[in-house]
């Protein structure tokens, strides 16, 4: 790519601009993200005011706030915020005309971990809210007050829990983990759990997705492939257990992309915010489909399509359905929010998240499926460099974490920067990936390092056999389980890859799943050990070794460069100190950046600038070019 063309990094990884906007239950402000003091902060402005300077409502200059949410009565906003990515997530309350922009921490307890909250239906000031300040083991279910900050106990967690369920009509409700390893859906009454269905742990390793509950407190909404290797949605009846279909696609899954993981992707199911009503329900395809179930919607969906060719990504309304705010994005648009009047059919732009990119410059994803070397179909994504000519281009295979996960067609800042670097990106959904049918991902079980790896080299393979990429300058590059693909790919394959990229990657199954946070533990029956191993088993812990990058370090020959945050619970630094301690011992080149104040992913924009700088010399140095003086301004 020429230097004319070069993005810099500083426009593709600042913070948003503008983002995650949301209209209140009134319809008369709107909420969003935006940068103030180097941080994503909290803004306000009313929807009739024009031109008129926006309120800024928080001050956070340590860290960005990710999301929030409006109180039912319009007047507060809550979010919550952790610390240097320690994932102990606080709770606060600020109110839209505090002039003072001092939020109140709800639940200010050291080492507490909020892990959902929703409002009681029957009472706006107060909140139903999971957290373990009882026991860091267990979540217990609370209602909490969010302006006098009164916490009052409803449940307690009496072991094989999962999640609460706050229903509206009475009794909580929870999903846990039954004798069988299966994910039991319960009523909690007299300290005890009374089962009234239950779902097959294998398919489903993360619990029943979507699951929330309807307004009446009758039903549940959820994401159920019972029966079927599609996820479809349905309406299970809480008195019986019994399921209803409500909706589904012929080929595709209903989209659960695990939002709170990847704030790129909205929720599968589109609700109305304050009543609660199902609006319609999002599936999985080479392009995002949107049903729309409910009349009314559906010709609001209609209007919303023509404002814009990217498809609609959050949306949000007031109480009754006529003021809408959505944001659209696509591969070659990061966001563009509009508003939309339903009544009077005003329509304009409040924001866009990169004002500065030019979506000219940036790169199409084009869907691509390979047939693995035992017969499963693997749905890929391939982008090339803008307007390139040239064949056998230098590739990073970029691999998503999870590995319950899935790429798709969507704006993503690092394919664009590498495409805007001249590299071929390669992303895989390779078995193990969420999205595609339950076969395909239980088609991962005991197949970490193994045919797993496999999809990855077999879609490298199809890239160099079409002429895209030149086999002698492949990089590997992931977070979290793509930084374990990473370091895999060095070690277990290691003529195949002339560098590799480990962020937050485990290099070693053991000591990721005995060092599983405590009130997860549960869960892992179905998940790490389903996949790969249980360690207290001698066979299993075994294995576990014989997959694991630490037990073939001596293998790595391709220069590698270690990623991570101190802070980051979910795979320990010292999965990363061990690797590049072994490495410099042995004289291996590798490279190592920590983060002393992020976790598992890095949320500050100078922590990611930095990140993108490193990788962007790296890459430069042993696949690629050293790119030209950067052109487009930050």
């Amino acid at each position: 790519m020429s230097g004319s063309d070069l993005i810099s990094i500083e426009t593709l990884f600042s913070a948003p601009a503008f983002s995650r906007a949301q209209i209140s239950p009134d319809g008369l402000n709107i909420a969003y993200l935006a940068i103030w003091s180097g941080r994503l902060n909290i803004f306000v402005r009313g929807v009739d005011e024009g031109k008129q300077e926006p309120r800024r409502i928080t001050a956070d200059t340590h860290r960005n706030i990710e999301s929030f949410c409006w109180s039912p009565d319009s007047t507060t906003v809550l979010f919550v915020q952790d610390t240097n990515g320690d994932e102990n997530w606080h709770l606060h309350r600020v109110g839209i005309t505090d002039d003072k922009v001092r939020p109140t921490n709800l639940t200010p307890f050291p080492g507490v971990r909020v892990m959902e909250f929703a409002f009681d239906p029957g009472n706006p000031k107060k909140i139903f809210l999971q957290l373990n300040a009882r026991n860091p083991a267990f979540i217990d279910l609370h209602r909490l007050d969010i302006e006098t900050g009164i916490l009052e106990a409803l449940a307690e967690n009496p072991g094989r829990f999962v999640r609460w369920l706050a229903i509206s009509s009475g009794l909580p409700h929870a999903i846990i983990v039954n004798t069988e390893k299966d994910y039991e859906l319960a009523r909690f009454e007299d300290g005890q759990f009374t089962p009234i269905t239950t779902f097959d742990g294998n398919d489903n390793p993360l619990g029943p997705t979507p699951c929330v509950p309807t307004p009446d407190g009758k039903s549940l909404w959820i994401g159920s492939n019972r029966g079927t290797d599609r996820t479809r949605l349905v309406l299970l009846d809480l008195s019986s257990g019994t399921e209803r279909e409500v909706d589904s696609h012929p080929v595709f899954d209903l989209d659960t992309p695990r939002p709170e993981a990847d704030p790129r992707f909205p929720p599968c199911l589109i609700l109305n915010p304050v009543s609660g009503a199902l609006l319609g329900a999002r599936y999985l395809g080479e392009r995002q489909v949107i049903h729309a179930l409910d009349a009314d919607f559906a010709e609001v969906l209609t209007k919303l399509r023509a404002l814009s060719d990217a498809e609609p990504g959050y949306i949000s309304c007031e109480a009754q359905g006529r003021r809408w705010v959505v944001e659209f994005t696509s591969d070659r648009e990061p966001g563009v929010t509009w508003f939309y009047d339903h009544q009077t059919g005003k329509a304009e732009i409040l924001g866009r998240r990169q004002p500065t990119l030019d979506p000219a410059l940036l790169a199409s994803v084009r869907p691509v499926a390979i047939t693995s070397r035992d017969g499963l179909r693997i749905p890929c994504h391939l982008t090339l460099p803008l307007n390139t000519q040239q064949r056998k281009l230098p590739t990073v295979l970029l691999v998503h974490g999870g590995p319950w996960y899935r790429d798709s067609v969507c704006y993503d800042p690092e394919v664009q920067f590498f495409a805007s670097r001249g590299y071929a990106i390669l992303q895989v959904n390779f078995r193990g990936s969420t999205g595609y049918g339950k076969a395909l991902m239980q088609a991962a079980k005991g197949e970490f390092a193994g045919r797993m790896h496999d999809d990855l080299i077999d879609a490298v393979d199809w890239c160099i056999s079409e002429g895209f990429t030149d086999p002698d300058r492949v990089a590997i590059y992931g977070c979290s389980y793509g930084g374990y693909a990473a370091l895999v790919g060095a070690s277990f394959t290691p003529d195949r890859f002339a560098a590799a990229i480990s962020y937050s990657g485990m290099s070693d199954l053991r000591v990721l799943v005995e060092g599983a946070v405590s009130f997860i533990r549960e869960t892992l029956v179905n998940t790490y050990i389903a996949y790969m191993g249980d360690p207290d088993i001698a066979e299993e812990n075994a294995d576990m070794l014989a997959r694991s990058p630490i037990s073939r370090l001596d293998q790595i020959r391709c220069p590698l460069l270690v990623v991570h945050g101190a802070q980051d619970v979910r795979v320990s630094l010292e999965q990363a100190v061990t690797v590049v301690d072994t490495l410099r011992l042995r004289g291996n080149e590798v490279e190592f950046l920590l983060k002393k104040k992020e976790g598992h992913w890095f949320i500050n924009q100078d922590s990611n600038q930095e990140l993108y700088r490193t990788m962007e010399a790296f890459l430069a140095l042993h696949i690629g070019d050293l790119p030209k003086q950067n052109s487009q301004a930050s």
